[in-house]
Parts: structure tokens; sequence; C-alpha cells
């Protein structure tokens, strides 16, 4: 399955017998047939799309998704009949109220200081003997995300309310040391110096942010597959138009699916530029690509190897199976 990136300016997307055609200046660039496409991701202004190709996605299961040159998606084509799962909805919203919720927050939260902790360690072993100095202070601050991991651990309530603050925090100490060793990691020239969400125009942060503007849309995709209300969070405190659980499920793999290809990419003095504050069209083609590659790197789950697009997806699956108390829940950890 692919994942289909449409990026110059002015393409039209079309529709031809079980086929998408792509034109770019009125000629046909690629046909692909629709059952070999996993998703379209719409990265440049300027593009059109036939209604025939949005009845064809929709019907297929094939997410739109729209990204601003920041990164961020703000418009997502699918399929209502993906949110018809009415159980499902029903008990994720009742959740939040009793130790469920309690427990899904505090496992996403403790998905990712996990993952903080084995990319460091993954990035450290190559600066054993290459840089001794950054290497002891990298397992240094790894020993503090450890120690933060296990009061979260112990960390007992019975709603999300009662402890959302306590998880936050802990999370939050954690990321710090976590960003403070990323950036004794990234090469010197590129000035990388803390971490920045929203206005960032530095190469990295805008890098950070672009790629988790891919990750984005495949978290939400896999929740409405699994029958979930995107809206309705636990870790992320609820706000009109905030799409919680999408902010939820994505903490478990920024490190293993973002953090870790741009720290490669930049280690290897990835020919990326920013212009005005922007990523420019060829950064933006070259991290999306470089994204959607990770998605269908390998990685262990439950003692076997799936990519990383179906483990996200069975994960979206096990907070569904979760609500409706059927099993457990644990997060998704890297291996390093």
């Amino acid at each position: 399955m692919d994942s289909i990136i449409i990026s110059e300016f002015g393409s039209f997307l079309g529709k031809k017998s079980e086929r998408l055609v792509v034109k770019e200046n009125g000629k046909v660039k690629e046909e692909i047939p629709f059952f070999k496409i996993n998703q379209v991701l719409v990265t440049s202004n300027g593009v059109s799309l036939s209604s025939d190709v949005i009845k064809e996605c929709a019907t297929a299961g094939i997410q739109i998704t729209f990204l601003s040159s920041a990164g961020k998606p703000y418009a997502i084509l699918q399929s209502p009949h993906l949110q018809g799962t009415v159980i499902t909805r029903r008990e994720q919203i009742l959740s939040y109220n009793d130790r469920r919720g309690f427990e899904l927050a505090k496992q996403f939260a403790r998905g990712k200081i996990a993952n903080q902790v084995n990319l460091l360690k993954y990035a450290s072993k190559y600066r054993k003997s290459a840089n001794p100095e950054v290497y002891e202070l990298i397992r240094d601050n790894v020993s503090k995300i450890e120690d933060l991991k296990k009061s979260l651990d112990k960390l007992m309530a019975e709603s999300i309310e009662d402890a959302r603050e306590s998880i936050l925090n802990l999370e939050g100490r954690s990321a710090c040391i976590y960003w403070d060793s990323i950036a004794q990691i990234i090469p010197d020239t590129y000035t990388f110096s803390r971490r920045e969400k929203r206005g960032a125009t530095d190469l990295v942060n805008s890098v950070l942010n672009y790629g988790y503007g891919i990750l984005y849309s495949q978290i939400a995709m896999a929740i409405a597959l699994a029958g979930l209300d995107p809206y309705a969070g636990f870790l992320h405190a609820d706000r009109s138009g905030k799409p919680s659980l999408v902010l939820d499920l994505i903490e478990e793999f920024r490190q293993p699916v973002v953090d870790r290809t741009i720290l490669g990419m930049l280690g290897r003095n990835a020919d990326w530029k920013i212009q005005d504050g922007k990523l420019d069209d060829k950064t933006r083609r070259d991290l999306a690509q470089r994204i959607i590659e990770r998605l269908e790197a390998r990685e262990t789950y439950e003692r076997k190897k799936f990519t990383l697009r179906t483990i996200i997806q069975r994960q979206a699956r096990a907070v569904a199976a979760f609500v409706r108390g059927e099993k457990a829940y644990k997060p998704f950890i890297a291996g390093w």
C-alpha cells in the first residue's frame, strides 16, 4: 500500500476507471490503482480534485489529508461511516470519569517517556568512543528520565481529573531533559537550543513540527478506523475543536517515527532548507517521503514484527478494546 504525496502547485487529482490520475500542468504524471493506495497527502496550495476522487477514496477507506506549509493538518476527508461503532464510543465517553481514563492517560505518558529513554540510548551508543563527554551527559540524563518514569508508575488515582496535573508535571520534566539531550546530539551547524512548537522559524523545530503533522494524520486515521471519537481524550484536556485523543495516542509514536528519522537525517547533513521562516518545497517533499518510509519500517510488537503503520492501527484498536473492558492497555515502546 502506498501513501501518495501531492506537493506540486496546480496539481489535479482525477479518476479514470479504477485508478487515481495525477496531473501537473494538464499532463498526466502518474496513474495509481486505488487498491494500492493507503492515504493521500496534499502538501501544496493550488491543488484541485474531482468529486469522483473523493467518493472513491471514501468508499475505499482512503483518507485525504491537507497539510499547511508548517505541517499542520487543516482538513481531513474520510467516510462518515468510520464513526459508526456506537458501543466503543459510548464506553470511551464513560471511561473518562472512572479509573479507565486515568490508566489510559498514565500509559500514554509512560509510552512517551519510555520511548524518549530508548531513543537517547540509541543515539548515545554511537558516541561512547567518538564523544565520551556527550555520552556521559546523555547517560546521566537517561537516568533522570528513568527516575521520573518510576514516579509515574507509582501514581494511583480513581479518575484522570485527580491525576492529570501530576502526570503532565512528570511528562513535562522528562521532556525538558530529553530536548536538552537532543540539543547535544544535533550537529552544531543547525544551532538548535530548545524545542519550539508554535511559530518556530528555525530549521530543526520546523522539520519536527512538519513531521509531527504527517504522523498526526496517520494517528487520526487509525483512531477513526477503530471506531473511537478523536475529540474525547484523556491526558489532553477537553477543548472545543481540540482532537484530544489524537494528541494522546501520538505521544507514543513521536520518538520512534519522527524524532529518530529527523535525527538520522540531520546527522547525515540533510540538504534541508528554510526560507523566510518556512520550509522550502523540496524539504517538505523529502521529509514527507522519509516519514512515510519510516512508517513502513518494522518493529517488534507483541513478539512479532509489524510495520509502524500497522502498530499504530493496532494500538488504536487496543484503546477501543480497553474502554470496552476487554483487555489491559499497554503503550508501544520501540526498541533501541
